[in-house]
C-alpha cells in the first residue's frame, strides 16, 4: 500500500479515490477552467496595493457548499501580509462582490488563470489551523462523500477565538513520552510497556510491539466483557507514544471520554494528552485543540468531532464500539469515523485498532478483505470472562408469584434478579423509553391517535390523560374509532414503568432509572434496581450481580437491515457490565441467530454470517449505496443529471414516512421521496463522482430544490 492522497490501491474493503480529485488543492482559475500559466501582475482592488515579492499567488479555499465551486480560487497576497499569509492560516476574500472566509492552502509564484486576480482583504489569524494532511484528508473525504470540501473543514477545524489563540504557548512536551510501567506478572515488550491486559489475547503482545516499533498494525478487536478495554486502550496508546507517534482515540460518548481520559492519566506522563468533548465549552476545546495542533500533546481522545484532530505523525487510530449509531455525522457530507480513520491510518502509515465488545458487518469487511486482522481472546479465556446467558422466549410463562406477574418477569428471571439483590445490583435493559410509549383500544386493540395530527397516543404515568408524541396534544375524551371504547391498554411499556411495576415486585429495594432525562454515571456495590434503555447503562462499582434484557422483540422487531446486528451491540454492551459467569437473562425467542450468538458470546462468527447474508443480497457493507432524498422532481432531475455507473440499480423513489405531524396542504406539504442507487463495491468511487458532478450541475443551475445525498447510510429503511 502507498502513502499518497489516494490511488486504485487506497484500501482493501474502502472504495477507491481518483489520484487526482477535481478541484484538489493544486488546481487554480477564478473559473476553474486551466488557463495558460501566467505571472502574477500587480492589478488589485485598490491600486496601491503591490503583491508579495516572492509566491505572490495564494490558492484559497472559500468558505462556500455549493458543489459547482466546489476547488480552489486563486488570489493574490498584499506585500504588508506577506509574511502572515502562511499555508494552513484563515483569511478574509471578497467573492461574488462579498466578504466571505477562507483558508489559505498553498503559495505560488504564478497562477494558471489569464484574468486578473483580487488581492486578500486580510489574514484574520496567522495560525496555521489547517494542516496539509488534514486538508489532503478533507479533500479525499468529500470526494468520497460526494460532499464538498468546505463541509468537510466546517467538521475538522473548530472556529476561532483570539482569545485563547493569543494565550502564551508552552514548549512541547520532550520525552520519554510515557512513564515505565511496572508488572511482575507481564512479559516485557519493546520500548517501556509491559504487554499488561493485552496478555488475554494471544496476538495482543505483538500487537504492542509493532506499534512500539513505529509499524503499523490494523486490527478488530473484540474486547472480553468487562471494564478492561480503556486499560488496554491506553496501553496501546503508550506503546504508540514511547514509538515517537501519536495516537487518536473516537469513542462514542463523554462518559466513554471521560473512563478512557482516566486510564491514559494513569499511564502516561502528565500533559501528554487532552480530551476533546462538546461540554467543554468552545473556548476550552479550542484551547486542547491547539496543543494539540502545536505539538504540546502527542494524544486525543474525543467523539466523532475529534477524528479530524491534527495530531502530529500519527501513529495510530482507535474506533470504539463502531456499530454504535451515536457515530454517524448528522451534518453533511455525513462521514463516519470508521471510514475517516481508515483513510487517516492509511495516509500516514499508522496502525488501526477497530474495537468493541461486538463485531460490526463493516469491520468484518476490513478483516475480509486483508486489510485488518481479528485481535480477540481464545475460547477458554472467554469463558472465563463472560456471564451466563439464558434466554426465555417471548411466550414463556409467567411466575405464579403475583410480583412477578405485575412485573411481567418470567419465573427465571424473577428468580434469578431475586437471587443477585441480596449482594448487589441489578442491571433491567428496556428498549422504550418513558412511561407507556404506545397505547391501543382496551377492546379491538386498534393503536390510538391523535385527531388532530394522527400521531400516536402515549402515557406519561399511570394517573395521567393520554397525550399526542407528534403535537402534544392532549386527548382525554379519546375513543376508539373503530367500536368507540374508552379504555385503552399498554402496547409498549416504557422504562418508567418497569421500574413502577420492579419497585412493587421488590418492595424495600431502591430502584434507580437510567435514560435520555438523567443518565447515571455509576452505581455503587450495594443492592438497587438499575433500570435503563440501551447505551445509558451506568457501570457498577464491583460489577452488576445479574442483567435481565428485557423485551427483545422490540429491538429485533424494527424494520431495520441492521436490527439483528444492533440488537446483539446491545445485549453484550449490557451484559459486558456483569460480573464473571453472572446471570444474564434475555428475553427473545432462543433460535434467533442474535441470541444464539449472545448465548455463545461470538460476535464474530454472527458478523461473518450477517455479511455473507448481506452481499448475496446485495447490501451494504458488501455493495455501496446511495441515498437520495428530496422532493419527486427534484430526484428525477438529479437521476437525470447524472452519469452513473453502467451497473448501478436505482430503487425507488418511495415516499417517506412522516416522522412528525402531518404538514398541511399548501407549498410546504409536497412528500418527500428516497431513492436508493445501489452499486458494487468496486464501482462507489465512481457512483459519488457522479452524484457530485450531478449536484454540480444543478448548483450551477441555481435549482430551487435541494436533494439530500447520502453515501452508504446508516438506516436504509
Amino acid at each position: 500500500m502507498t502513502k499518497d492522497g489516494g490511488g486504485t490501491d487506497l484500501i482493501p474493503g474502502l472504495d477507491d479515490l481518483p489520484r487526482t480529485p477535481a478541484g484538489a488543492p493544486g488546481e487554480s482559475g477564478e473559473s476553474g477552467a486551466p488557463g495558460k500559466p501566467k505571472k502574477a501582475g500587480k492589478a488589485g482592488r485598490k491600486g496601491a496595493r503591490r503583491p508579495a515579492g516572492e509566491l505572490p499567488v495564494a490558492r484559497i479555499a472559500v468558505d462556500m457548499s455549493l458543489p459547482h465551486l466546489d476547488r480552489p480560487f486563486d488570489y493574490l497576497v498584499p506585500a504588508e501580509l506577506d509574511e502572515k499569509a502562511v499555508p494552513g492560516c484563515r483569511v478574509r476574500v471578497r467573492f461574488a462582490g462579498q466578504l466571505v472566509d477562507g483558508f489559505l492552502l498553498e503559495r505560488a509564484a504564478e497562477s494558471g488563470h489569464d484574468g486578473k486576480l483580487l488581492f486578500l482583504e486580510r489574514v484574520t489569524s496567522s495560525e496555521a489551523v489547517l494542516t496539509p494532511e488534514v486538508a489532503a484528508l478533507a479533500r479525499e473525504v468529500a470526494d468520497r462523500y460526494a460532499g464538498t470540501f468546505a463541509d468537510v473543514l466546517r467538521l475538522a477545524v473548530p472556529p476561532r477565538h483570539a482569545r485563547v489563540e493569543a494565550e502564551p504557548v508552552a514548549e512541547p512536551v520532550a520525552e520519554p513520552v510515557a512513564e515505565p510501567v511496572a508488572e511482575a506478572d507481564g512479559p516485557e515488550m519493546s520500548g517501556t510497556v509491559e504487554a499488561g491486559v493485552w496478555q488475554d489475547y494471544p496476538a495482543g503482545p505483538s500487537f504492542l510491539g509493532a506499534l512500539a516499533d513505529g509499524r503499523a498494525p490494523h486490527a478488530v478487536w473484540t474486547a472480553l466483557p468487562g471494564p478492561g478495554w480503556t486499560a488496554a486502550t491506553a496501553r496501546a496508546v503508550a506503546a504508540t507514544l514511547n514509538g515517537g507517534r501519536g495516537a487518536l482515540i473516537v469513542v462514542a460518548d463523554g462518559r466513554d471520554v471521560a473512563r478512557v481520559d482516566a486510564a491514559l492519566t494513569a499511564e502516561l506522563a502528565e500533559g501528554l494528552h487532552v480530551a476533546l468533548t462538546a461540554e467543554l465549552g468552545p473556548a476550552e476545546r479550542y484551547r486542547r485543540w491547539l496543543a494539540v495542533l502545536r505539538g504540546k500533546a502527542r494524544a486525543v481522545v474525543g467523539t466523532r468531532a475529534a477524528m479530524f484532530a491534527p495530531v502530529a505523525d500519527l501513529g495510530l487510530v482507535v474506533l470504539w464500539d463502531d456499530g454504535d449509531d451515536v457515530h454517524a455525522e448528522p451534518h453533511a457530507p455525513y462521514p463516519h469515523p470508521r471510514d475517516v480513520l481508515a483513510l487517516r491510518a492509511h495516509r500516514a502509515g499508522a496502525g488501526a485498532l477497530i474495537g468493541g465488545f461486538t463485531t460490526t458487518t463493516d469491520a468484518a469487511q476490513l478483516v475480509e478483505s486483508g486489510w485488518a486482522h481479528i485481535l480477540s481472546a481464545d475460547r477458554a479465556r472467554v469463558r472465563t470472562a463472560m456471564p451466563r446467558v439464558r434466554y426465555v422466549g417471548e411466550d414463556a410463562q409467567l411466575a405464579r408469584d403475583a410480583a412477578a406477574r405485575t412485573a411481567r418477569l418470567p419465573n427465571v428471571a424473577f428468580e434469578a434478579a431475586r437471587l443477585a439483590l441480596q449482594d448487589g445490583p441489578v442491571l433491567v435493559q428496556v428498549p422504550r423509553r418513558g412511561y407507556v410509549p404506545g397505547i391501543a383500544c382496551g377492546r379491538c386493540r386498534t393503536p390510538a391517535r391523535c385527531e388532530a395530527c394522527q400521531g400516536p397516543l402515549s402515557l406519561a404515568s399511570s394517573h395521567a390523560a393520554p397525550y399526542c408524541r407528534w403535537c402534544g396534544r392532549i386527548a382525554g375524551d379519546w375513543h376508539c374509532p373503530e367500536c368507540g371504547f374508552f379504555q385503552v391498554r399498554a402496547v409498549v411499556v416504557g422504562a418508567k414503568r418497569t421500574a413502577e411495576e420492579l419497585g412493587r415486585a421488590f418492595p424495600g429495594v431502591p430502584v434507580r432509572t437510567s435514560g435520555r432525562d438523567a443518565v447515571l454515571e455509576r452505581v455503587g456495590p450495594e443492592r438497587a434496581l438499575v433500570v435503563s434503555t440501551p447505551g445509558a447503562e451506568p457501570p457498577a462499582e464491583e460489577g452488576y450481580r445479574a442483567a435481565l434484557l428485557l423485551d427483545g422483540w422490540v429491538l429485533l422487531g424494527r424494520p431495520d437491515l441492521r436490527a439483528g446486528e444492533e440488537t446483539l451491540r446491545r445485549w453484550m454492551n449490557a451484559a459486558s457490565l456483569v460480573r464473571p459467569q453472572g446471570p444474564v437473562i434475555v428475553a427473545a425467542e432462543g433460535s434467533l441467530p442474535a441470541v444464539q450468538a449472545l448465548v455463545r458470546w461470538d460476535p464474530v462468527t454472527y458478523a461473518e454470517r450477517e455479511l455473507a447474508e448481506r452481499r448475496e443480497a446485495g447490501f451494504p457493507p458488501a455493495a455501496r449505496m446511495a441515498s437520495l432524498t428530496g422532493s419527486p422532481a427534484a430526484i428525477r432531475e438529479l437521476l437525470a443529471d447524472a452519469r452513473l455507473p453502467e451497473e448501478a440499480e436505482v430503487l425507488g423513489p418511495v415516499p417517506v414516512p412522516q416522522a412528525g405531524p402531518v404538514p398541511q396542504a399548501g407549498a410546504d406539504a409536497q412528500e418527500k421521496e428516497r431513492a436508493l442507487v445501489r452499486v458494487s463495491r468496486a464501482a462507489g468511487h465512481a457512483l459519488a463522482r457522479a452524484l457530485k458532478e450531478a449536484q454540480g450541475v444543478r448548483s450551477a443551475r441555481k435549482a430551487a430544490e435541494t436533494v439530500r445525498v447520502q453515501i452508504d447510510p446508516l438506516e436504509l429503511i
